[in-house]
């Protein structure tokens, strides 16, 4: 796993990209290394917003931005990652049944290969959970796709649901799984997509 991540880092380098990955305990040499470092030097930049969301559910969320100085990670990593964000997320869950509230805190780790503000680093993380709610979700929920059963040529059956997730989202839907409930109903009512 280590080699793939890395190489990862190394073409988006080639590129001329920058990537933001998540650093997580199944790399524990670069885990450690980096909440050394966040323990250790002060944030560069930091941000804090309090989400209120429906339901029951609060999150106050911390970002914090820290240069990496050279020399820091293994000679491997050097030049790959120049900055780390780390994350915490403190979240209070309200129990419907008795109405006290009980808390839950979380600490992510991001590697950068940019130098980002903390509003910025923020947004960047917030907008792949936009992919991960509109995308991932919709094909592990609805498609049952961690389910599929399918062994002969998975990947053309996986390019079908995203033909049919891209399809229905260029006709304006909202709901996949209540499109295709419809659909099922009345096969006639997928036949009146228009081509994007």
């Amino acid at each position: 796993m280590r080699s793939t991540v890395k190489k990862t880092f190394e073409a988006a380098k080639d590129t001329g990209n920058f990537l933001i990955a998540q650093v997580k305990t199944n790399q524990p040499t670069l885990y450690d290394t980096l909440e050394t470092l966040c323990a250790s030097t002060p944030p560069a930049d930091r941000a804090e917003t309090i989400d209120k969301h429906a339901h029951g559910r609060q999150e106050h969320r911390q970002v914090e931005t820290f240069d990496i100085p050279t020399g820091t990670l293994d000679p491997d990593w050097d030049g790959l990652i120049v900055a780390v964000i780390r994350v915490s997320r403190l979240t209070w869950h309200k129990d419907t049944k008795s109405g006290l509230w009980h808390k839950t805190d979380e600490i992510s780790l991001y590697a950068a290969q940019t130098r980002l503000s903390a509003v910025d680093a923020a947004a960047a993380i917030r907008g792949h959970w936009g992919i991960e709610n509109r995308s991932h979700h919709v094909r592990d929920v609805t498609f049952l796709e961690d389910h599929s059963r399918i062994r002969t040529k998975p990947v053309h059956f996986a390019r079908f649901r995203s033909f049919a997730i891209n399809i229905m989202r260029a006709n304006g839907t909202v709901n996949i799984s209540r499109e295709l409930y419809i659909n099922a109903l009345n096969p006639l009512h997928a036949m009146g997509y228009r081509a994007a």
